[in-house]
């Protein structure tokens, strides 16, 4: 994909997980103030979520350079991460962080 605007710092991560038991919205919100810290990010409204009936959890942090949306399911129990910011972070850093903070079996992922 070309790059159209190249003077734009854009990096992207997405995280998929899967572990033994479903995701709290404790975790949910903890995973999300720490993963503010692990990349270096400037917070401006506190994480937020949601869950529905249908689709599971979902969470979101605001950060000044741009944010995190999670996603989490109970059955299967599975979790999927979206990173996108306007600076650079160490993705690596965020790929072990994440499947310590949540005891995953598997955690996969891809920059973009």
């Amino acid at each position: 994909m070309p790059d159209l605007a190249p003077t734009i710092v854009r990096q992207r991560l997405v995280l998929e997980g899967v572990r033994d038991e479903p995701l709290s919205v404790a975790e949910i919100e903890a995973y999300l103030a720490l993963l503010s810290e692990e990349c270096d990010m400037k917070v401006l409204m506190a994480p937020v979520t949601h869950q529905s009936e249908r689709f599971g959890w979902a969470g979101w942090v605001h950060w000044e350079a741009s944010g995190a949306h999670f996603y989490a399911w109970d059955d299967p129990v599975f979790f999927s991460v979206d990173v996108y910011t306007c600076a650079r972070f160490d993705a690596e850093r965020v790929a072990r962080f994440t499947k310590e903070f949540f005891h995953a079996g598997r955690v996969v992922g891809r920059t973009v």
